[in-house]
């Protein structure tokens, strides 16, 4: 068995090597962002540069996890790789669960190397009691916005569909976890705003990175992440196809 799973997690890693375009926006993505929030106005609008990286940190996350793994795995659903896999001596649980690992250990790697360049070109001071708080967060995100990516395929089956659905989904994610926690769109959609996925790791980025005690709006993003979680890992594998058909 543990042989198997080496195998998988072998195959799998270098599947994600391969594909550069999605590991390297991962990173480079979240980076663009801290560079060009340093001149001008844009910084004291998006909030204090522990915010800004914990912007950039979110952003990372959905690109690779929303966009990247959801399309990566309805592409191998479509030209039958995942059908091929389950006729090999390989559980079905053990081959998401390697994919999944994977993703998630890609995630953690591009966190360390934005906290690392944002902490440069910010100056920000970090303790090590931080740092492993962040990469702790880092760890929920991805595993909040794999769930999301999982469930997208589940219920979505043509890859074009995926794709265009994804790239929907992730502006109003986006445009409900900036402008929606500014105030600008009302009292409502601010409150709405803190509980979505953006708002919730948002918050818990930025009180990590800013060493602030642990409040009750912690523990709220902490509970709608958990929450999220949850709900589309259920989606993911109780509507999940392994053909398009």
């Amino acid at each position: 068995m543990n042989l198997v799973m080496r195998s998988l997690l072998r195959a799998d890693a270098t599947v994600l090597l391969r594909s550069r375009a999605s590991t390297v926006l991962s990173v480079l993505l979240p980076i663009v962002i801290l560079v060009v929030t340093m001149f001008g106005k844009a910084q004291p609008r998006l909030g204090s540069p522990e915010s800004v990286l914990g912007l950039a940190l979110t952003l990372g996350m959905v690109t690779s996890c929303l966009l990247g793994y959801s399309l990566t795995l309805a592409h191998d659903r479509e030209v039958g790789v995942l059908q091929r896999l389950r006729v090999t001596p390989a559980p079905a649980w053990m081959i998401m669960a390697s994919r999944l690992l994977v993703q998630l250990s890609s995630n953690l790697v591009a966190s360390v190397i934005v906290v690392i360049v944002g902490t440069i070109l910010r100056g920000l001071s970090l303790s090590i009691g931080q740092y492993g708080l962040v990469f702790a967060v880092a760890v929920l995100g991805a595993a909040m916005f794999l769930s999301i990516g999982q469930a997208l395929v589940a219920l979505v089956k043509s890859t074009a569909a995926i794709n265009a659905s994804g790239r929907v989904l992730f502006i109003i994610l986006i445009l409900l976890g900036l402008l929606g926690g500014t105030g600008i769109l009302g009292d409502t959609m601010k409150i709405i705003a803190e509980w979505s996925p953006i708002g919730a790791l948002m918050t818990l980025f930025a009180d990590a990175l800013n060493n602030a005690s642990w409040s009750d709006q912690d523990a709220q993003s902490l509970l709608a992440c958990t929450a999220y979680i949850v709900a589309f890992s259920f989606v993911g594998i109780r509507w999940f196809r392994w053909d398009s058909r």
